[in-house]
């Protein structure tokens, strides 16, 4: 009996973890989040893991498990969870997150919330949830024992010795399972190339109280909805500061409704409005906590940048404190949104010029630890950039582990009996888009379309031919979009070389439609090229009439 873990996203970028455990044939899922755009996906929403090899193996499919309620972890669940209607287990706060967002979508779904630290049985499988340090609460690693030995998924995880809940990585549970050995151990490498330890999330508190406290105006914060700790933590400046605090944007309504709910997030009554009532205080006592740390277009902080927010109109002496850093691939918007808000008369604090953020990740001498008391047999880098794998797979060369790869997304690492090898490109994990209400059915194709659209424009030629004759009895007339500022010359050139093109086509017998089409197209082209050395996407349009 062998034990397969295939990669379907998470390796060689940020985002959209999700990696099947595969024991006697059947497959459970760790994580299946999601990825933001990158600038060249035109039109795309949000990017998913490639699940489409599992469809023909859909009875296959046992269950979920979450290691935590980022969305690069769980945003993808609900669209998986409607073609594989499987149980979901995570912390409680984890499974909660995730069930709002299916909820969302109108999804039916299993959760099953579970305590850290106890062995749980589904079908083939055994596993255990451990309790890790992130940057948002109920975080964890997750053991499977298979017959091949433990596999040990670090989840996102750093070693901070002060958690604002007061709950470290729990590194005794983690000891106790190296002790009966860890045969593959899959860990974090987000920070891989950092030197050091990253700072405790409670080194924030002063530095953040200090700004809230000190601002003359409003203060309006800005950070990921599901960082509750964060949350926590400017909540407890505004109240320490006596301010007034309201929450806005549907992400930060819902994911602190579910934290005070469990009582990971403490909001005294008193001190919580809404926001129609905290605009109506003395600014020197508003809070506002939004969302649009990431410089999302719609996202309350954008719009309030863009002076286009229904609520707030930003003024000389209000404070934005943006407390996170850009996600790689949004750094252009988040620096357009700081631009913005600073051109509206705010003063703006953000990761690069206050100690107003600290990564959830481990840096390279936290890692350094884990590895060392885990003391895996191999060792496979997970979750980041292909540089901070590599960078993490040094690492763990260097500390002596016995065997360590760096995989891709498609990739199957085998554990069978005392081999391990890589299957490379397994299975296709390329990217999945989300556009609209579309799933999977835009391809790289379109994208390149899109591409070319938007950087060239278009050119729309229609021409009107008797069936009877084949001359021309409307057009040729050219419509244009994006090509130029002033079109009509060249236009008119085109029009002329297309108008002679299909008489001479008709003339020597070829006026089929296809034929006609084609001709329409590079005549279009050829003046369209010569005059202006541009190659729009050319759309013929031939009607017999």
């Amino acid at each position: 009996m062998t034990t397969r873990l295939t990669f379907l996203g998470g390796l060689g970028e940020i985002g959209r973890n999700c990696a099947a455990v595969e024991i006697d044939g059947r497959i459970a899922l760790i994580d299946m989040g999601l990825m933001f755009p990158e600038e060249d996906m035109l039109g795309v929403d949000l990017v998913f893991p490639d699940w489409r090899w599992m469809i023909p193996r859909r009875q296959d499919v046992e269950l979920v498990v979450l290691t935590h309620g980022h969305e690069d972890h769980i945003g993808a669940l609900g669209y998986f969870l409607r073609e594989f209607p499987v149980p979901v287990y995570g912390t409680r706060l984890t499974v909660e997150l995730a069930k709002s967002r299916v909820e969302e979508l109108g999804v039916d779904a299993t959760f099953r919330p579970v305590r850290p630290g106890r062995w749980l049985d589904h079908g083939p499988f055994r596993f255990m949830f451990l309790r890790v340090a992130h940057s948002v609460p109920d975080a964890t690693a997750v053991a499977f024992d298979t017959p091949d030995g433990i596999v040990l998924h670090s989840g996102d995880f750093k070693l901070d010795p002060t958690p604002v809940d007061g709950r470290p990585t729990d590194l005794l549970g983690i000891a106790r399972l190296a002790d009966r050995g860890v045969r593959l151990l899959l860990s974090d490498s987000t920070n891989a190339e950092r030197e050091g330890f990253v700072p405790s999330e409670t080194s924030l508190a002063q530095p953040i109280l200090d700004i809230v406290r000190n601002a003359p105006g409003r203060v309006i914060a800005a950070c990921f909805s599901s960082h509750l700790h964060r949350v926590q933590q400017i909540v407890d400046a505004g109240i320490e500061a006596g301010r007034k605090i309201a929450f806005f944007g549907r992400s930060m309504h819902r994911n602190t409704e579910v934290g005070r709910s469990l009582g990971v997030l403490r909001v005294p009554d008193g001190v919580l409005v809404d926001i129609a009532e905290l605009i109506e205080e003395d600014p020197a006592r508003q809070l506002l906590v939004t969302t649009g740390s990431q410089g999302e277009p719609f996202s309350a902080l954008s719009l309030m940048a863009q002076g286009r927010h229904r609520f707030v109109t930003l003024e000389e002496g209000d404070t934005i404190l943006i407390s996170a850093t850009p996600i790689p691939g949004n750094e252009t918007a988040v620096s357009r949104v700081v631009d913005n808000l600073i051109r509206q008369g705010a003063v703006v604090y953000h990761g690069k010029n206050a100690p107003v953020h600290v990564s959830g990740h481990a840096a390279r001498a936290e890692l350094a630890t884990f590895l060392s008391l885990v003391k895996p047999s191999a060792f496979v880098p997970v979750h980041g950039e292909y540089r901070h794998l590599t960078a993490h797979a040094q690492l763990a060369r260097v500390l002596g582990v016995p065997w360590v790869e760096v995989c891709e997304d498609g990739d199957q690492v085998v554990l069978d009996g005392d081999e391990t090898r890589v299957e490379r490109g397994a299975v296709e994990a390329g990217y999945v888009f989300l556009d609209g209400l579309g799933v999977g059915d835009v391809a790289q194709g379109v994208l390149r379309d899109r591409s070319h659209l938007a950087d060239e424009g278009v050119v729309v030629v229609t021409v009107g031919i008797s069936r009877q004759t084949g001359s021309i009895i409307y057009g040729p007339d050219l419509d244009s979009h994006g090509l130029m500022a002033d079109p009509e010359p060249v236009l008119t050139k085109a029009a002329d070389a297309v108008r002679r093109a299909v008489e001479e086509q008709v003339g020597v017998g070829r006026s089929d439609h296809a034929t006609l089409q084609q001709t329409v197209r590079r005549a279009t082209a050829q003046v369209i090229r010569a005059e202006t050395a541009r190659k729009p996407v050319i759309l013929p349009v031939v009607v017999e009439l």
